[in-house]
């Protein structure tokens, strides 16, 4: 694959979708194609998936909840992620297969190594190369949530079990993982996001 694949992560309310939308932005002002993807959703299928899992009417089995976010992501992955970079595109996604891990693995209790294998199985080596997590205190983050979806109604406290787990695969994979602290203001926060991109691949965007 030719392109480059970026994951915002980062518990709710940590700025994920505004600075994923900023950094394209970015990107795109440097020349370069970017296909920009959310999870879950993104195709059709995921779409579908999301309207289930996020309904803060519905109730979901924690293994239930972990397969579809499986599902939706390989979908994902097969029809529009893959694609994208072996054309060449950079990809920058909303959340990805580590939200499964933080947020199931850790969150719900499942574990970070069962979550990892599901998903390994569906992506096929589809899979972030750079994940910039958004790190906020959960307080912060909760404050800052004015409509909250099915798994942010679960409460804090399992978006401090989300952001243990998160800390704890950015320390198990360092060459993969910047942290960025997202209590700054927004602009702060995107001139560092962007500032951590162009230091790693933006003298080689030809590549």
């Amino acid at each position: 694959m030719t392109g480059r694949y970026i994951a915002l992560e980062g518990i709710e309310g940590a700025g994920k979708s505004t600075v994923a939308a900023a950094l394209a932005d970015h990107l795109r002002g440097r020349g370069v194609e970017v296909t920009t993807v959310r999870e879950p959703g993104g195709t059709s299928t995921g779409e579908r998936i999301r309207r289930v899992l996020l309904d803060p009417d519905g109730s979901v089995d924690p293994w239930s909840e972990a397969l579809l976010f499986a599902a939706a992501r390989a979908q994902l992955a097969a029809e529009t992620v893959g694609p994208a970079l072996r054309a060449g595109a950079w990809v920058i996604s909303d959340r990805s297969v580590y939200s499964s891990l933080a947020y199931q693995g850790g969150g719900r209790g499942l574990g970070l190594a069962e979550v990892r294998t599901v998903n390994e199985l569906g992506l096929r080596g589809v899979w972030p190369e750079l994940v910039v997590l958004l790190r906020v205190d959960p307080a912060v983050g909760f404050r800052r949530e004015e409509v909250r979806d099915r798994i942010g109604g679960d409460g804090i406290e399992l978006q401090v079990r989300v952001s243990q787990a998160f800390d704890t695969l950015a320390s198990a994979e360092p060459d993969r993982f910047a942290v960025v602290d997202a209590s700054q203001e927004l602009d702060a926060v995107v001139a560092r996001v962007c500032e951590i991109v162009e230091a790693r691949w933006m003298t080689s965007t030809a590549t």
